[in-house]
């Protein structure tokens, strides 16, 4: 007896990914662009080692770049200009994004799908998928009302037409993507979506560039003396990300035990970011404040390569944020073998494993810091045993796993059509 063979789902071919504010050519930490720019790339880059033909569209930033870049093969950024071709401050970018789908528009037939990510790529994704009759794939990456509920004092607050337009993405998306059942809860319980309309796809960490090393050799490849007892921050330097917090733990942890300061480093790389860019001025202010200046370093960002030794000539990561979607910098700390303190918030409970690849530390008070980071960066056996775990613990995500979780919400996408 012939049994028949179970239907098989269907894939688009053709899809057109919209990511208007920032571009995955860009490097993670300057600017706007950070986590989401390497989620972009890294999952497009896959879905075309797949077999899909995958066209990712961007606001044009520099006047210089051509229109089309191969980032890899079956995958190109197209460079959308709408107004001047230059940064544009982020709150402005709203009123822009008419004229970017009006600029793409006329391109529609040629997909099968339009994958959106973050809430002005969601407004344009709107506008696509009406025009062509497609279906609408969203990724948030992160959320207004999820921000502001988390955000600290004195932060600005997200604005009122990013909360109504992610309402707007969420009403009309076939499939909405989000990190973590966390963020599932936050989509239905923030914004009333469906129960069948969200779908997982957990982010993943490049194995190839970010895994456990040497850490001798990475001090001296970047000149750290291998008595420092280094702490790292990697990000944007924003109130968000909070490196702030680190600054002022740092100076708990030498008031406490003055003898540390010989050894101790705190080394922050990032660049400013946002609307708050003007902010990243006053953490050397604070650092004199608090008499740190020759404890806490600052760098500018680093290429992937660079940052995976800073990575390996750490002791610890500290991620401080007052809110993540998931927090890539953990994952690709963990990768390194390098356990992580972090914030017990948002994505970072599931990046973390709390006791077990890192700590998890409620609230943003720095005496809680001090106390988590000294329990790791001063007892030998805890931190070469947290950062085995985190490597194995890292080893379980890839981005190959995310494509494939984004083929299946693509499916999904189009049975809902």
């Amino acid at each position: 007896m012939r049994h028949q063979a179970a239907e098989q789902p269907e894939y688009p071919q053709r899809v057109a990914m919209v990511s208007m504010h920032t571009s995955p050519l860009e490097t993670p930490g300057v600017g706007d662009a950070g986590g989401l720019n390497v989620y972009v790339a890294e999952v497009a880059r896959r879905l075309g080692e797949r077999g899909l033909d995958i066209d990712i569209f961007t606001r044009r930033r520099d006047v210089s770049l051509p229109e089309v870049v191969e980032a890899f093969e079956r995958v190109n950024v197209h460079h959308v200009t709408a107004g001047p071709p230059e940064p544009v401050p982020k709150e402005l970018l709203p009123g822009l994004v008419t004229e970017f789908a009006l600029q793409i528009a006329n391109r529609t037939s040629r997909y099968d799908l339009i994958h959106s990510h973050y809430w002005l790529s969601g407004l344009v994704g709107l506008e696509l998928a009406s025009v062509g009759d497609l279906p609408l794939v969203h990724t948030m990456h992160t959320m207004a009302r999820v921000k502001n509920a988390a955000r600290g004092a004195g932060h600005l607050s997200e604005p009122d037409v990013r909360e109504r337009g992610e309402a707007a993405i969420v009403a009309r998306a076939e499939v909405l993507t989000a990190n973590t059942l966390e963020e599932a809860d936050e989509l239905h319980t923030h914004y009333g979506a469906a129960a069948d309309q969200v779908m997982i796809v957990p982010p993943g960490v490049d194995l190839h560039v970010f895994h456990p090393c040497d850490q001798a050799k990475s001090r001296a490849q970047l000149g750290v003396a291998e008595s420092s007892q280094v702490i790292l921050f990697v990000g944007r330097i924003q109130p968000l990300k909070a490196p702030d917090v680190l600054i002022k733990a740092v100076a708990k942890m030498i008031k406490d035990q003055p003898d540390r300061r010989a050894h101790l480093k705190l080394i922050i790389i990032g660049s400013p970011s946002g609307p708050e860019a003007a902010w990243a001025s006053s953490l050397p202010q604070l650092c004199t404040a608090l008499g740190v200046d020759d404890v806490v370093e600052f760098r500018a960002h680093s290429a992937r390569e660079e940052l995976f030794r800073w990575y390996c000539a750490s002791d610890v990561v500290g991620v401080p944020s007052y809110n993540e979607s998931f927090g890539l910098v953990a994952l690709e700390a963990q990768a390194c073998g390098r356990p992580v303190v972090a914030t017990d918030v948002g994505g970072l409970r599931h990046a973390v494993n709390d006791g077990h690849t890192g700590l998890l530390v409620s609230g943003h008070q720095p005496a809680n810091w001090a106390a988590a980071l000294s329990g790791v960066l001063y007892d030998h056996d805890k931190r070469l045993r947290l950062g085995g775990n985190a490597a194995a613990h890292a080893a379980r995500f890839s981005w190959d796993n995310s494509a494939a979780a984004t083929l299946e919400t693509y499916s999904a996408a189009q049975l809902r059509r």
